[in-house]
C-alpha cells in the first residue's frame, strides 16, 4: 500500500486577481486529505472517500476495458463523473499509469470538513497526481482550473508567496510570520463556495488590470510580509477588501454581515460570499461572531501550518 498526503489551504491575499498573475500570499493549513492506494487482482478501480468524522460519503466502482475506456457501475451522478474526468485526464498525461491489466483500491480521507472550502479538490488532485506521476498543476488545468495556488499549499509546509504569470509558476516561501498571531482568526460561514462559480463571475466583469492597480496589490503583499504592526496589517487587507470589491462589484462582507464589529477588521477569503473570513481581535472578541451564529471559529495556529 502506498498513502499520500496533501495540505488545505487559505488564500489570504489576491483573491480573483492572483487569476491575471498577481502574486498572493496562501497559507496551508494543518488540516489536508490522505489518499492509500493498494493493487488488487479485480482489474477495476474501487473508490471510497470518508469525510473528518470518519462516515462514508462517496463510493464508486469504475470498470477500465482494453482500449482504456472507464466507465463506472453507479447510477449517474456529479461526483462519479468528476473523477471519472480526473481519471481520464491522467491516462493522457500517464498513458501506462491506468489499464485493465491491474486494478486497485483507493481510500481517501478528509481531515476537515467538505463544506469548509479548504481544498477538497485541489488535495484529491495533487494527491492523485503524486500517485499516477504527473504533475499537479497540469492535471489540475485538464480538470478543475484555477491559478494552482492551491495545489502550491498542498505540498508546501509554510506559508507561500505564489505567482502564475503568463503560466509561469513560481512558488516561495513567505516571510509571513507574525508575532500577532493570537489576533488573527478563521470564521466559517456556512455557505461552501464553488471555486468555478467564483472564476466565471469574476471573469464575466472582464476586468483589466492595468499596472497601477497590480502595484497596488503588490505594496499590500509586501507591507503585510514586512510588517510586525497588527494595525498596519489591518489597515492593508481594509485597502485590499476595497480593490477586490470594486473589481467584482460586490460590498465587502464585514459592511454586509458585521457592520457593528468594532474590535477589528474583516476580510473575505477565496471567493467572496463564503467558506471562511478572516477577523482580527482578541480571543474574547469572538464572542461575537458566535452570539451571531458562527460557531466554527479557529484561532491561528489552530488552522495554519
Amino acid at each position: 500500500m502506498t498513502k499520500f498526503n496533501s495540505n488545505g489551504k487559505i488564500l489570504l491575499t489576491s483573491e480573483y486577481v492572483v487569476l491575471e498573475g498577481v502574486e498572493c500570499i496562501a497559507l496551508p493549513t494543518k488540516y489536508g486529505q490522505s489518499l492509500s492506494v493498494l493493487k488488487n487482482n479485480s482489474k477495476c478501480i474501487n473508490w471510497t472517500s470518508y469525510d473528518y468524522n470518519h462516515n462514508i460519503w462517496f463510493k464508486e466502482k469504475y470498470l477500465i476495458n482494453s482500449e482504456k475506456k472507464i466507465t463506472y457501475t453507479g447510477s449517474k451522478n456529479n461526483i462519479s463523473e468528476t473523477l471519472l474526468n480526473v481519471f481520464n485526464s491522467i491516462i493522457k498525461l500517464n498513458s501506462t499509469k491506468v489499464n485493465n491489466s491491474v486494478g486497485y483500491d483507493f481510500v481517501s480521507k478528509l481531515s476537515f470538513s467538505k463544506d469548509w472550502g479548504l481544498g477538497t479538490s485541489s488535495t484529491l488532485i495533487n494527491n492523485l497526481a503524486n500517485w499516477a506521476k504527473v504533475d499537479s498543476y497540469k492535471l489540475l488545468q485538464l480538470t478543475f482550473g484555477g491559478s494552482g495556488y492551491d495545489i502550491a499549499c498542498a505540498q508546501s509546509e509554510y506559508p507561500i508567496q505564489f505567482n502564475n504569470y503568463n503560466s509561469k509558476i513560481t512558488v516561495t516561501k513567505s516571510k509571513f510570520n507574525p508575532i500577532y498571531k493570537e489576533n488573527i482568526f478563521f470564521i466559517y460561514l456556512g455557505n461552501k463556495q464553488n471555486s468555478r462559480d467564483g472564476i466565471k463571475y469574476y471573469r464575466s466583469k472582464k476586468n483589466i488590470l492595468n499596472e497601477e492597480i497590480k502595484n497596488q496589490f503588490k505594496f499590500i503583499n509586501q507591507t503585510i510580509v514586512a510588517t510586525n504592526n497588527i494595525n498596519e496589517f489591518e489597515e492593508c487587507l481594509i485597502k485590499h477588501e476595497l480593490l477586490i470589491s470594486k473589481l467584482i462589484d460586490t460590498e465587502p462582507i464585514k459592511n454586509r454581515l458585521f457592520k457593528d464589529y468594532k474590535k477589528g477588521i474583516v476580510k473575505s477569503l477565496g471567493a467572496w460570499g463564503g467558506d471562511f473570513v478572516l477577523a482580527t481581535g482578541s480571543k474574547n472578541d469572538m464572542e461575537y461572531f458566535i452570539e451571531k451564529g458562527y460557531k466554527t471559529i479557529f484561532d491561528y495556529t489552530q488552522l495554519i501550518k
